[in-house]
């Protein structure tokens, strides 16, 4: 492998390109279109080719290594700490080349395909369910300027919602329009279902997912998230740093002997960490009608007497995570024990 480096700065159709045979120095810079970058690095022998982790760079990256190159993905929050001056296409591939100097910095791995669709299939779901929520929000809005109230709760919402319209204080140009939002609504819960349906049966193809599912508060949303946005779990040293990765650990003011530990920082995937929060919360509602809970359970129980229902919750959350990265690196299900 060739030690000099590639700081690729990625778009839809022109790209730049930045070559550095010496620490800190940029030797050579290319713009190129689509055409002429993949001919750019088919005729060049193996290098290390660096990427913001950002949209496309994982197709890149394995056109890239099906090439012979080595791809390094960053984060895009990392590397632009290490832009200097402007924000134009050539100084964010100088602050790649910057930025890949830095050890401390973790890697982003590329995603296989199955990966990649996985993850899109819960982005699209997500959007179902972001827009399905929009519209229960605008329709109970729109009720209100007439005198109609409507409890929250997204199941009561459609079906609350056809009685109130057969009101006559709605005129009927109105009554027919939200008619068709809520046929919307259906619909799109349908389809959110539909992808969640698919989902499971995929599952049932990822041993890594399957071993997930064993544990309390992970379920098939959660487990096919992790499988497909985390990647590879063997680059976390420990549960502690994937918990941190996904913003679970607590935000930290120290100094001297001085430790002072805040609120969780809520960096990384907020789609993971939320997924993990619902499916604790969950797993302590559980714990709460379970005669005999486990010690996980247990343990989150005794938090919530003491701090609350939604401190319980996170802590269990980052708890999960950790107990996640065990269950997967070493591809044994969770084995429930009971409190001592």
């Amino acid at each position: 492998m060739n030690s000099t480096q590639v700081a690729v700065d990625l778009a839809k159709s022109v790209f730049e390109v930045a070559v550095s045979r010496r620490p800190g120095k940029v030797d050579e810079s290319h713009r190129l279109s689509r055409s002429r970058f993949q001919r750019f690095f088919a005729e060049r022998e193996p290098l290390e080719v660096l990427m913001e982790a950002c949209g496309t760079a994982h197709h890149w990256g394995r056109t890239l290594e099906a090439m012979g190159h080595r791809v390094t993905l960053l984060p895009p929050g990392d590397v632009s700490r290490y832009r200097d001056g402007n924000k134009t296409d050539r100084a964010d591939a100088k602050a790649l080349l910057e930025a890949a100097r830095n050890d401390a910095i973790d890697a982003v791995p590329v995603k296989s395909l199955d990966q990649q669709a996985i993850a899109a299939l819960h982005r699209v779901r997500s959007g179902y369910q972001q827009t399905r929520t929009a519209r229960i929000n605008a329709v109970r809005g729109h009720l209100r300027e007439f005198g109609i109230v409507i409890p929250t709760g997204a199941s009561r919402v459609v079906p609350m919602a056809r009685v109130a319209l057969e009101d006559e204080g709605v005129p009927g140009y109105l009554r027919d329009v939200l008619e068709e939002v809520l046929d919307e609504i259906e619909t799109l819960s349908e389809k959110a279902k539909a992808v969640q349906r698919r989902l499971e049966r995929l599952s049932e193809q990822m041993p890594e997912a399957q071993a997930l599912m064993t544990i309390p508060g992970i379920g098939v949303l959660t487990a096919t998230a992790l499988v497909s946005f985390v990647g590879d779990v063997h680059r976390f040293r420990s549960g502690r740093q994937l918990s941190a990765y996904l913003g679970l650990t607590p935000r930290e003011f120290s100094s001297g002997s001085s430790r002072r530990l805040g609120r969780i920082t809520k960096r990384g995937n907020s789609y993971l960490r939320m997924l993990l929060i619902h499916g604790a919360r969950s797993a302590l509602r559980a714990g709460k009608l379970s005669d005999e809970p486990d010690d996980l359970r247990a343990w989150a129980l005794d938090i919530e007497r003491r701090k609350g229902f939604n401190v319980a919750a996170v802590a269990l959350a980052n708890k999960l995570a950790r107990v996640a990265w065990r269950v997967w690196r070493d591809q044994r299900p969770f084995e429930r024990r009971l409190p001592a």
